[in-house]
Parts: structure tokens; C-alpha cells; sequence
């Protein structure tokens, strides 16, 4: 009977979190595929909506600027909030407040951390100010192709670096000093004990970062929306940003459904496949 009594008051105290998951995750999830196999193009279930989104040149110039991003935007976060963790974890003077500078632009929200940058990349804005310090011309930044992108993982890279540093930070304080003791007896030069020590040891936080990142990454939509609208010509168009455009702007929500699943399929099938690298890396 006891027994039974503490099941039920556990599922008592779960009952929120399951509900929100319930109706914020799986039942969007579940109305997403029967609309993706369903409306508009269709009246019984059928591939349809798949079809005109595979043969659309708009979607899949998304899906390979979204790649693109992601193959930069990943390694360039992770390897800069690694950096600043191992910096930030050492005693140096006023740690603290460096770390609060660079998780204050987690604090604050997207659309107006991009309404910020905004300013700055105007051809009087504050980039283009530094940039004549050294006698360099003004840049385009989001009016031009060829930048808009890299405008696009500045900003998104600026606001999130700062909380996956947290995360190595928590993981750093984690490793054993002996650890270090012992490969600094054994001769270990700073390079040495980092590759060897901290590396393997930082391993699951890591592959905590890597796929958060990954996913959140993959799920930007302010940022483009408000500095680029996915312009200049298609340049910055995330699956997001076309998600957005097909279900709100054109009134298709059967290809924004199927597009939407595209995006959730190719997320697990990259957060897999790191998974599976991370834990051979282990093995070996």
C-alpha cells in the first residue's frame, strides 16, 4: 500500500511537467505530421506536401544554407566557449566579472540582441567606425550575400558562447587536481596536460554542449527574421526562417509541416551520428 502511495504522489509532482510536455512537445509534434501528410495538397494521407518541398528550389537552397551555418557556427562556438572556460576557470583577478560580461548577452533576448547588432552593422554603425580606425573600407555585412551569413553567426555566436562556457566552466571545476598534479610531476607541458588531461576528462560535458548547441543552432529564427528576413538573395533562408515564411506568409501549412519534419529528422539523425563519434572517441 505504501508502495502505491508514494507512485502516485511522485506522478502527483510530475503531473506538471508531463502535461507541458504533452501539450507543448508531443501534440504540436503529432499535429505537425498529420498536417504534413495531410492539408493542403491533399484529402487522404499521402506524401504530397514531401513531394513539393524536395522539388522546391527555395526549400532546398534552406536546407543547404542551414547546413553550411551549422558545419561554421558549431565548431567555431564550442572551440571559443572552450577557450574562455579554460581562461575563465584559472585565478585570475576579477574572473567574476569577466565571466558576467560575456553571459550577459544570454540575459538578454534575441530579437533584441539582433535590433542591437542591427546598429552596428549599419554603414554608420559602430563595425564600420573600428574597421576606418584601421583604414579599412565600410562593409555590407546583412545587405551583402557574401556576408550576411557571417553577420548572421557573429550575432548568434555573440549570444550564445557565454552559456556554453558556463556549461565547460561547471565541467572544468569538476576534474580532479591530482589529475593535473601528476602530469605536471610527469613533465606535461601546458599543451600536454590540456590535450591529455582536460580533454578526455571534459568528455561529457562536451557532448552536452555539442548537441545543445547543435539543436539550438538549428532552431535560430530571430536573429535571421529581423536583421536579413533570410535575404540578400537567399543567403541567410534557415529552415526556420522558411518554416515560418511558408506557414505565416504564404498560408501553406502543409509544406511548413513537412518542412518542420525534414528539420526534426535531419536534427536527430546529426545529434545521433555525434553521439556515436563522441562515444567511439570514449572507447578509444
Amino acid at each position: 500500500m505504501s508502495k502505491w502511495r508514494n507512485f502516485w504522489v511522485a506522478m502527483l509532482f510530475l503531473l506538471p511537467a508531463i502535461l507541458s510536455v504533452v501539450v507543448l512537445r508531443l501534440w504540436p509534434a503529432l499535429l505537425a505530421l498529420h498536417q504534413s501528410l495531410l492539408a493542403p495538397r491533399a484529402t487522404t494521407y499521402s506524401l504530397d506536401n514531401y513531394t513539393y518541398i524536395f522539388t522546391d528550389p527555395v526549400f532546398l537552397n534552406s536546407v543547404w544554407v542551414t547546413l553550411l551555418y551549422s558545419v561554421i557556427v558549431n565548431p567555431l562556438q564550442i572551440a571559443i566557449a572552450l577557450g574562455l572556460a579554460v581562461l575563465m576557470n584559472n585565478k585570475l583577478p576579477t574572473t567574476g566579472f569577466w565571466r558576467s560580461i560575456v553571459l550577459l548577452p544570454v540575459a538578454i533576448p534575441q530579437s533584441v540582441s539582433a535590433v542591437v547588432w542591427a546598429v552596428a552593422f549599419r554603414p554608420d554603425g559602430l563595425l564600420n567606425s573600428l574597421l576606418a580606425v584601421f583604414g579599412i573600407g565600410p562593409q555590407r555585412y546583412i545587405t551583402s550575400p557574401d556576408q550576411a551569413l557571417g553577420s548572421i553567426i557573429l550575432v548568434v555566436s555573440w549570444i550564445g558562447v557565454g552559456y556554453w562556457m558556463t556549461m565547460l566552466i561547471a565541467g572544468l571545476q569538476d576534474i580532479p587536481r591530482s589529475l593535473y598534479e601528476a602530469a605536471t610531476i610527469d613533465g606535461a607541458t601546458a599543451w600536454q596536460r590540456f590535450w591529455y588531461v582536460t580533454l578526455p576528462q571534459l568528455r561529457r560535458p562536451l557532448t552536452f554542449v555539442l548537441v545543445a548547441d547543435t539543436v539550438a543552432n538549428f532552431l535560430v529564427f530571430a536573429p535571421v527574421s529581423i536583421l536579413t528576413n533570410g535575404g540578400p538573395q537567399g543567403s541567410t533562408d534557415l529552415v526556420m526562417n522558411e518554416v515560418y515564411t511558408s506557414a505565416f506568409i504564404n498560408n501553406d501549412p502543409g509544406s511548413a509541416s513537412a518542412a518542420t519534419i525534414v528539420l526534426v529528422v535531419l536534427v536527430l539523425v546529426i545529434v545521433l551520428i555525434q553521439f556515436r563519434l563522441m562515444s567511439d572517441k570514449a572507447e578509444r
